[in-house]
């Protein structure tokens, strides 16, 4: 190791700065900011506008209305390799052309039918994740209303209720009523 190595390791065991550093070392990565993208040799997407798209695709391909165009348009290319002139005809009696066409847009429609059908999947595991949230919430607020309504009624249990204080009243009348007669006549005695 050279002196001057060694200056630069003392410089970065003493903290040295960025500005202190060699030319041939790499700068610090601050971690506070987003990296500058790369470019790549792969074409960039919005992966939520193409789900977007896919299922629009798909909804389309689950219509009536699909079939039908697709019957139409098999029946016109059927009708027309049949009925026109040789020289006019593009695809030759076993609608190879066709076949090709066909298949072509079923390997597209597969992949974009299951692309939406992922996509309605996690929809609908976020949507039953949040049931479950509200469900154990509500069952939570159940149960503690029921603890308290439980208390409540045995603390009405101990309370006095207007029917349990007339019945009182009821006997302290009697009672009195039965005591009245003998204080009566000590009454007229002492008089």
């Amino acid at each position: 190791m050279g002196p001057e190595e060694r200056e630069g390791v003392r410089a970065r065991a003493n903290g040295s700065s960025a500005l202190r550093r060699g030319a041939n070392e790499r700068p610090r990565v601050r971690l506070d900011q987003p990296r500058v993208p790369r470019r790549t040799l792969f074409p960039e997407y919005d992966p939520d506008a193409f789900g977007r798209l896919s299922e629009k695709i798909a909804r389309f391909l689950g219509t009536g209305r699909f079939i039908v165009w697709m019957t139409v348009i098999i029946i016109l290319w059927i009708g027309w390799n049949v009925t026109v002139p040789l020289p006019l005809r593009f695809d030759q009696y076993p609608f190879i052309f066709l076949t090709l066409a066909l298949s072509l847009q079923a390997s597209y429609a597969a992949p974009l039918i299951l692309l939406a059908q992922n996509r309605q999947d996690d929809r609908d595991r976020v949507t039953h994740e949040q049931d479950r949230g509200r469900n154990e919430r509500t069952i939570a607020d159940t149960e503690y209303l029921t603890r308290e309504i439980a208390a409540l009624r045995l603390g009405l249990g101990e309370v006095a209720t207007r029917d349990w204080i007339r019945s009182e009243l009821a006997e302290l009348i009697r009672e009195l009523e039965m005591r009245q007669p003998d204080g009566a006549e000590r009454d007229e005695r002492d008089r």
